[in-house]
């Protein structure tokens, strides 16, 4: 049983003498409360002495009674903890991540930088309410960003997980007992006129125009899979007689260095490849070492961004005709979404190819895609329901 109990202050001599003070003050016109008589006492669960004071006695029982039973729930918070500042918990958040690469560590450290210390630094964590956090989301969304823009939802979306993850950190620490980040209306990137889709015939022709590169802008249009991804493949993680690439590390760029590390939200995967395609790779993995980049820049070693744009991605776009679809190469993501579904892929597959952390993520990007099939649905449960009746009737009108 938790051990809390309350304490008559009345003939303590500090009680004492902070009434004689207080009274002083009274008579020369102050309006501070009078010291509290009835205190609170208790030890936590790490074996420390706690103490809350009380004017009066109701408020002192009931205290004891919410603090007993927050003991035995094993709830229990302490209220000093509570009041650590924003800024102290996020550093200990920042720096207790391990899984994520640098690349996602300084962008959270960005956002924390820009948007979560210039709010919250200096608040309690124990201070912030479920309303001060859904005012800061209005904030964010009717309000210029540090670079004089508006957020995009996205940009918002991943602001507010930042303080959601060190208001988590908080609960973890037992410094506050539930997160105020829950629940809250977040807006949602419903546009989806920056995806281009293109077809068969509009991805083999700005493959044909990329020259050197079209065996790799193919693998971008038919797997899916992310820039960083696509530069790292090396010739032993490609598969041609399964027709499979596998997919465990990306290249990102740091302070204008590339970095090789774990691909993003950890998806190691295997994309698949169309038979056509991966007979085009066989003459770009034979004979290299495993550990060999299938794909290098012109002067060997990885590919950089800006350079494969200037150089070789706006001009073949142009080329092909499509220079009014603002086509980057990220995008080529979204036409191997379409073409798989196109294909019967289910969301399922998809999530796979994409290296989505869930499959309510690519619906919520890919969802208008997929076929309406509530009739296909509704005619296999109609052939059923006529075969069984079928079976029924038979079974009570045998043949004459």
């Amino acid at each position: 049983m938790a051990r809390v109990w309350i304490e008559d202050r009345e003939t303590h001599a500090d009680y004492q003498a902070a009434m004689e003070n207080w009274q002083a003050a009274k008579r020369d016109g102050s309006k501070r409360k009078p010291p509290g008589r009835w205190r609170v006492r208790w030890y936590g669960p790490d074996g420390k002495g706690k103490a809350a004071t009380f004017q009066k006695l109701p408020q002192a029982e009931a205290e004891m009674h919410a603090i007993t039973a927050r003991l035995d729930k094993g709830s229990y918070r302490d209220p000093q903890s509570a009041k650590a500042a924003v800024r102290l918990v996020a550093d200990e958040w920042h720096n207790s991540l391990r899984k994520q690469g640098r690349r996602t560590k300084d962008d959270y450290r960005e956002l924390l930088d820009l948007y979560v210390i210039p709010k919250w630094g200096d608040w309690q964590v124990g201070a912030i309410r479920w309303s001060d956090v859904d005012q800061w989301v209005t904030e964010l969304c009717n309000t210029p960003g540090k670079r004089g823009t508006k957020l995009g939802p996205d940009r918002i979306r991943k602001t507010y997980y930042v303080l959601s993850s060190v208001m988590k950190h908080a609960v973890k620490t037992h410094r506050i007992a539930s997160s105020p980040c829950h629940e809250h209306d977040l807006p949602r990137n419903d546009d989806q006129d920056d995806h281009v889709y293109l077809t068969h015939d509009q991805l083999e022709a700005l493959a044909e125009k990329a020259g050197r590169y079209q065996t790799f802008v193919r693998t971008l249009g038919y797997t899916g899979i992310r820039w960083g991804e696509a530069i790292a493949i090396k010739a032993g993680r490609v598969q041609i007689g399964e027709r499979r690439i596998r997919i465990l590390q990306a290249y990102s760029d740091i302070d204008g260095h590339l970095e090789l590390g774990p691909v993003k939200n950890h998806e190691k995967r295997s994309v698949p490849l169309p038979r056509s395609f991966a007979d085009e790779l066989r003459p770009l993995v034979v004979g290299k070492p495993r550990d060999g980049l299938v794909f290098t820049a012109p002067e060997s070693g990885p590919m950089r961004y800006p350079n494969f744009r200037r150089r070789d991605w706006d001009k073949a776009v142009e080329a092909a005709g499509l220079g009014d679809l603002d086509l980057t190469p990220h995008k080529l993501r979204h036409t191997a979404a379409s073409l798989a579904i196109t294909a019967g892929a289910d969301v399922k597959v998809v999530q796979t190819m994409l290296g989505h952390k869930s499959a309510a993520m690519t619906l919520d990007v890919y969802g208008h895609l997929f076929p309406d099939r509530l009739d296909e649905v509704a005619d296999v449960l109609d052939a059923g329901r006529v075969a069984a009746l079928a079976k029924l009737k038979a079974a009570i009108i045998p043949p004459t």
